[in-house]
């Protein structure tokens, strides 16, 4: 491959200038007479994923990506997560009222055809027929009426007289007049061989890489994405599109504004695709968020869904708001779905999301050019931040049904780590900037907090939260250099804490045949008063000797803190840790939780002011700039 396709390979204080940006980039499309708004696909991008959340078949039949056959007497429908469309969220946010369903049938008898609705109680009505004795195309159209609360489309088929084939099935409107450019952009972190996994998704399908006008995959690692075979293969699909930029580790916040920053200032009507590295990515989640973008009636931040990568047919998140005064984010909208499976359960109800977590989502360019470019909070809560921002500004986030990327599974990954740092401080960043937080409401939530992370003997981890709220009195000078500095404190300080360390299963630094396995219990009912009866018979070591092993879904610190040496499986399932009663290290850190919440309660009106003054120079473009250690 020639040098001229990747010029944008950058060392961590080389810019890439946007001049060097595809020149698809930098001029919005003229559009075709009717705009793809979905397309009909009948397998996965991985054998782990389930035909069935694309159609669900009875009968004999043979799938293709975009093809399916049936045999005589089978039937097949497309109510299904990636089959529906989803009309109440159309209805709702574009300027889309009619739709048609297209598609090419080969018929060798006969075959019938049904375009079909749900409400938003999931009562079906068929809203077209056709009944077909010859191959060729059909088209079927339905107006987008009667969805605003909930409801979607499908398609259903039987080959009644003789084999049936479906191929080209698309659902389309009429286009806009023009079509706004698109860019990818993906952080990573030394996970090249999921990023180069990621990126040769969106090479597999041509249809999605002719929409596409830039890929930026930003590099903070030291594992580079560059080299693996993989990213090499494929490099050559994207021709001219692709950018790779290599700069310092600033978290996932310095990643994916580094591709808002370059695509911001090439075209101020683009819109920029945040992807995460470590997806497995379904190419046609990116049609179906950028055709919605194109016809949404006001600038809108589109989502995808999550779901797991582990379980993959099961969904995550459906829509998500965060709770500032309670400095808690990932909360369920009412009645979104989550951890449901897919295959079992449809969402027939629009829920309306607060935000939408960065693992995909689309961020029109006119949002970057009204509230600016995200504060370098490195790592958690930035993608929260800025959803709240844009919807303080007018802009709000849609979370498509129907559109989703699976992503690893939180509930694998221990709370207790490093990463609580970033999100004991950032919450309070993001809190203090938008909202009036009540410091005595906060310290007592605080407090409760840490008080059942010291019964439970995670001594560490309370570490790790002081840490956050200090850092956090420290006001906006904390976020000077993007976090690296905060990064390697949070990490290197715990290893003075044995508890965080995991062990191997079957080698823990004690005897094996000591472990006596304890399950819990239900759970207490009256919360407060078992925790401080926990703590006042830890105080005066009035709990079970002997070393205790407990499972990772019995871990509850009301169970834990009631022996003085336990073994608790890791959330990874990989290993254990070792947790033990330390009196002295507990006073310690009681006192200085004290010391710290006292803090936080008189000074957080000034701290709330001093965030929201500084808010401006840390959302620039110079700002960013001299993080990246661009120079004019």
């Amino acid at each position: 491959m020639e040098q001229s396709a990747t010029q944008a390979v950058t060392e961590s204080n080389d810019h890439a200038t946007p001049a060097a940006a595809p020149a698809s980039l930098r001029a919005d499309h003229r559009a075709p007479d009717r705009l793809v708004l979905q397309r009909g696909i009948f397998t996965g991008p991985s054998a782990k994923v389930s035909d069935e959340l694309y159609a669900v078949v009875k009968g004999r039949s043979t799938r293709e990506r975009l093809a399916l056959h049936l045999e005589k007497g089978a039937t097949a429908h497309t109510n299904t997560y990636f089959g529906r469309f989803a009309a109440s969220y159309w209805q709702r946010w574009t300027i889309v009222t009619e739709v048609r369903a297209t598609m090419v049938l080969d018929v060798t008898k006969k075959a019938r055809v049904r375009l079909v609705a749900s409400d938003i109680a999931g009562h079906r009505r068929i809203i077209d027929t056709a009944t077909v004795d010859a191959s060729g195309p059909l088209t079927m159209t339905a107006p987008l009426d009667q969805y605003v609360d909930g409801g979607a489309m499908w398609l259903e088929f039987d080959a009644d007289g003789g084999e049936l084939g479906i191929s080209e099935l698309t659902w389309s409107s009429v286009a806009p007049e023009r079509i706004r450019p698109v860019a990818i952009a993906i952080c990573t972190f030394n996970r090249a061989a999921d990023c180069a996994e990621t990126v040769a998704a969106l090479a597999s399908d041509a249809t999605v890489l002719a929409a596409i006008d830039a890929i930026y995959v930003v590099d903070q690692g030291t594992d580079l994405v560059q080299d693996r075979p993989r990213y090499q293969e494929v490099q050559p699909v994207f021709g001219d599109k692709l950018r790779y930029i290599r700069q310092p580790n600033l978290g996932g916040a310095g990643g994916f504004t580094r591709g808002l920053y370059e695509v911001s200032a090439v075209n101020e009507h683009a819109d920029v695709i945040l992807m995460d590295d470590d997806i497995l990515c379904e190419p046609e989640t990116v049609l179906r968020l950028n055709a919605f973008a194109n016809m949404t009636v006001e600038p809108t931040l589109v989502g995808a869904q999550m779901l797991f990568l582990l379980n993959p047919d099961y969904l995550n998140v459906g829509a998500e708001e965060v709770h500032l005064h309670d400095l808690r984010h990932g909360q369920k909208v009412p009645k979104a779905l989550r951890n449901t499976s897919m295959l079992k359960k449809n969402q027939e109800r629009r829920v309306d999301a607060g935000y939408n977590a960065w693992w995909t989502c689309l961020i029109p360019a006119e949002v970057v050019a009204r509230i600016g470019l995200p504060i370098p909070i490195f790592f958690q809560w930035d993608d929260v931040e800025y959803g709240v921002r844009a919807r303080e500004h007018g802009f709000v986030t849609v979370t498509l049904p129907n559109a989703a990327v699976w992503h690893a599974d939180f509930y694998w990954k221990d709370y207790d780590d490093w990463a609580r740092y970033f999100s004991t401080r950032n919450s309070l960043i993001v809190g203090a900037m938008h909202a009036e937080l009540d410091g005595k409401k906060i310290t007592k939530q605080l407090f409760r907090n840490i008080a059942e992370h010291l019964v439970a003997m995670q001594y560490g981890l309370v570490h790790t939260t002081l840490q956050g709220i200090e850092d956090f009195l420290e006001g906006p000078k904390v976020l000077r250099d993007g976090g690296i500095a905060a990064l390697a404190a949070a990490r290197t300080s715990r290893a003075d804490y044995g508890e965080t360390i995991k062990h191997p299963a079957a080698t823990p630094p004690v005897r094996a045949a000591d472990i006596q396995l304890r399950r819990a219990h239900g759970e207490p009912s009256r919360e407060v008063l078992v925790l401080v009866k926990r703590a006042i018979n830890q105080w005066f070591g009035r709990t079970q000797h002997g070393l205790i092993g407990v499972t990772r879904e019995d871990a509850y610190w009301w169970h834990v803190s009631l022996f003085d040496h336990v073994v608790v499986t890791d959330a990874s399932q990989s290993g254990v840790r070792v947790r033990q009663r330390d009196k002295a290290r507990a006073r310690a850190l009681l006192r200085r939780t004290f010391h710290v919440l006292r803090r936080l309660r008189k000074e957080l009106p000034t701290l709330q002011e001093q965030y929201r003054a500084a808010m401006p120079e840390l959302t620039s473009r110079a700002n960013w700039e001299r993080l990246y250690g661009i120079s004019d």
